[in-house]
């Protein structure tokens, strides 16, 4: 088995839990807002006239979740402490759980919710899935407790699950549960770490999963966020205010707060594109994502940005093509074969049952099948990629060009300034195909460089 760690926040801090809520100063209350600028960024408000999350289950994969909080009361289901056994609804001591939980589903406290912590998808329910920490012992032969987490998560109705966690390797266990939940067609939203490597674990880095790294106000790759070729978007995770479970609220930095808004923003578009899949759901946050100001000719996708940066807005309401099954998502060997409801994906290998009944009485040996098969396997790809290189070459680069945002962005912005986040040299440089930069909106996230007016 292995034990985790949560994707802790690193030089946070959080709010006194002398202010109580119901007492605190309408000033207190009102800053707990005014923190939140990521809502402001996204033009939240805008977003919420279009899918608010409801009818959609989170599972929060982590801490056991505070369902008692004013923010989140109504909004948590009971869930499951798979190590310990029991409700995960009714945690007071670790915070990280609750703070998760709190920026996808958050609904705020007071009148008209104005008060306190709002998620990015006020209306959705929070599957609380507890697992064991980094400072719990394990017990003598306890079960893998993510694989377990997953499954239940999976089996209990989530089609979004948030893995704000960390585990540098994975279980065969820990593999099959993953690949069940693509086969269950569920969005898996996963960070890339908070070490400041260039490397990802092989959670992030597991086929199926969306990695996720973090970003400042300015649009800015926080330094701490782990960065690779397997990074696919990127979202706000510094100094982002959260609910808590010890305390009213928590303030933190972390790739586990930009992991919470991908969840949040695919908890949104489940509800509005009830008959996407999870594939087609990372599609519309791909094709929808932006690049900040001095940074918009890179290469896509690249290590930091990945994609580029989430805007819900966007992906609510661009006409984004629905594409394939998959989407930009590579989807493990054991999962290619299963569609929503057990059908073979589009362009999927049947691999096994089928194929295995059919060479029953071939009379070939295995030898000879295996070398048989081996060399279909190298036809079809030869055939495959130059197909692939005769479309791209016919239909050149996708429409709109890279870069570019068309309006401004959200309140908020502190200028961009030079980072040392450019392309890096390698193979991480993008082909062509239908994952380029597409055109910006107004209203959302990040900020648009400044137009000069007439005149000046």
């Amino acid at each position: 088995m292995s034990f985790t760690r949560t994707l802790r926040a690193v030089g946070g801090a959080v709010v006194a839990g002398a202010l109580l809520f119901g007492t605190a100063p309408a000033a207190f209350a009102d800053q707990i807002r005014d923190d939140q600028w990521p809502l402001k960024s996204f033009d939240a408000e805008s977003v919420w006239k279009e899918s608010t999350g409801k009818g959609v289950t989170v599972a929060v994969i982590d801490d056991a979740v505070n369902a008692s909080h004013p923010d989140l009361k109504g909004n948590v289901l009971s869930g499951e402490d798979v190590s310990q056994g029991g409700a995960a609804n009714h945690e007071s001591v670790n915070d990280h759980g609750t703070g998760m939980a709190s920026i996808i589903a958050g609904h705020g406290h007071g009148a008209g919710g104005s008060e306190g912590v709002k998620g990015l998808a006020p209306d959705a329910k929070i599957l609380p899935v507890a697992i064991p920490g980094e400072d719990d012992v394990p017990e003598q032969n306890a079960k893998d407790n993510l694989a377990e987490a997953v499954k239940y998560a999976v089996d209990h109705g989530a089609s979004v699950i948030n893995l704000s966690v960390s585990f540098p390797v994975l279980t065969e266990q820990e593999k099959e549960a993953l690949s069940y939940a693509n086969k269950k067609d569920v969005f898996l939203s996963v960070g890339t770490g908070n070490d400041g490597r260039g490397s990802l674990d092989e959670l992030p880095s597991y086929p199926g999963v969306v990695a996720v790294g973090a970003v400042d106000k300015a649009g800015k790759v926080w330094d701490k966020s782990n960065y690779g070729p397997q990074t696919m978007l990127t979202a706000p995770g510094t100094l982002i205010r959260s609910a808590a479970a010890s305390k009213p609220y928590r303030l933190a930095n972390g790739t586990s707060d930009s992991t919470a808004y991908v969840s949040g923003a695919a908890a949104l578009l489940r509800s509005k594109f009830p008959d996407l899949t999870a594939g087609q759901i990372a599609n519309r946050l791909v094709k929808t994502a932006a690049l900040p100001p001095g940074q918009e000719n890179l290469k896509l996708p690249d290590p930091h940005y990945g994609y580029g940066i989430i805007r819900p807005y966007s992906a609510l309401t661009k006409d984004v093509a629905t594409g394939s099954k998959n989407g930009p998502l590579r989807i493990p060997k054991d999962a290619s074969s299963a569609g929503k409801d057990g059908s073979n994906a589009p362009g999927a290998s049947s691999i096994g049952g089928d194929q295995a009944s059919d060479q029953k009485d071939s009379g070939l040996g295995a030898g000879a099948i295996v070398g048989i098969a081996a060399g279909v396997l190298v036809v079809v790809a030869i055939i495959v990629i130059i197909a692939v290189r005769s479309k791209n070459r016919r239909n050149g680069p996708p429409p709109g060009g890279p870069g570019g945002y068309g309006g401004p962005g959200g309140p908020g912005f502190a200028p961009q300034q030079p980072g040392p986040y450019r392309q890096q040299p390698g193979p991480y440089q993008q082909q062509p195909g239908p994952y380029q930069q597409q055109p910006g909106a107004a209203g959302s996230y990040p900020p648009a460089p400044p137009t000069q007016s007439p005149g000046q």
